[in-house]
């Protein structure tokens, strides 16, 4: 059994069993692949994958058993390499965070900022996506970190700290009538068409737990991923919108107004992870705190010796979080 086996079937069920797109990541031929995959199957007496004429058409259940411990592996091997290259020379390397756009575009730049002037030397990557594809991205190696704030339980192979806290602000053309309302409630939002994320992506949980409390049912007639689609459509006219107060700019945004909501809905709690186990460089310890200025060396360490997320949520009881 050689890891070069190992690391082709991994890659493969992270292409959706396309051999073709996995020889291509890999830089590799296709029959190259298959052969060893073939090598693999019969050197363990099952397996991994059942076939469909010259195509992959599932993984079966010893596959998915033997992939488990592949990527188990894979991941130590990934430690080692990281390992050995913090002795060589702690200022060099690569950080990969897979993340939204929200994070991205209104909250990490400072912090990227701050951090490739410290280390400049250090290669920059990152990966936007749904919370189901951060959390694989972390899970699978392909990102160092998770930044998320919404389906935490996709998130369970990860450990997830505690960032900041943040709420939301109503933006609205200069305009419109509740321009004049001096505090608003959920049942004057109620009364116009709504403008807000995606469900599952920045705290849109928290605004539909709000509306059901009350026994309300919003008209959310447009949802974006982008903060700033969301605030094109508010600007046509299409509805109010409701987004992260971090996504307003006065300047950017003069042309909207920008109404407090903290009163209306509950906070949400942005968090950062990674997964279990892996070796942590100095520049990444560095970045967390950057991100994060409680999440200290010591106190992230302190995390990852705990057996669980449940123990490690104790460590932040008593942690006052920042707002944004």
């Amino acid at each position: 059994m050689k890891l070069q086996q190992l690391r082709y079937a991994w890659e493969i069920a992270r292409n959706d069993l396309n051999i073709s797109q996995t020889a291509n990541s890999l830089h590799t031929s296709q029959p190259g692949i298959s052969k060893q995959i073939r090598a693999l199957e019969d050197e363990l007496g099952v397996e991994i994958f059942t076939r469909k004429g010259k195509h992959l058409s599932r993984i079966t259940t010893a596959g998915e058993a033997i992939l488990q411990t592949a990527g188990e592996i894979l991941h130590k091997i990934d430690s080692i390499r990281s390992l050995a290259d913090e002795f060589r020379d702690q200022t060099q390397g690569s950080l990969s965070i897979a993340t939204t756009h929200t994070q991205c575009r209104y909250v990490l730049p400072p912090v990227i900022s701050q951090f490739i002037e410290k280390f400049p030397n250090v290669a920059l990557h990152m990966h936007q996506g749904t919370p189901q594809q951060i959390a694989a991205s972390a899970a699978d190696g392909v990102a160092n970190f998770a930044i998320a704030t919404e389906a935490l339980e996709w998130y369970r192979d990860l450990v997830m700290m505690p960032c900041y806290r943040w709420n939301r602000a109503i933006l609205l053309p200069q305009s419109h009538p509740l321009c004049e309302e001096s505090k608003l409630s959920l049942r004057q939002i109620a009364e116009f068409p709504i403008v807000t994320y995606n469900f599952g992506f920045t705290g849109r949980s928290k605004l539909d737990e709000a509306f059901k409390a009350q026994g309300l049912q919003p008209q959310v007639v447009f949802t974006a991923a982008d903060a700033d689609v969301i605030k094109t459509y508010v600007r046509l006219g299409l509805g109010i919108g409701i987004v992260a107060k971090m996504a307003y700019d006065p300047v950017v945004d003069a042309d909207l107004v920008a109404v407090d909501a903290s009163h209306l809905f509950e906070a949400s709690i942005t968090k950062i992870g990674f997964r279990r186990g892996t070796f942590l460089r100095s520049y990444m310890f560095d970045f967390m705190e950057m991100f994060a200025p409680h999440l200290t060396r010591d106190l992230v360490q302190a995390v990852t010796a705990t057996a669980s997320n449940a123990e490690a949520e104790e460590l932040f009881a008593r942690i006052e979080l920042t707002r944004h």
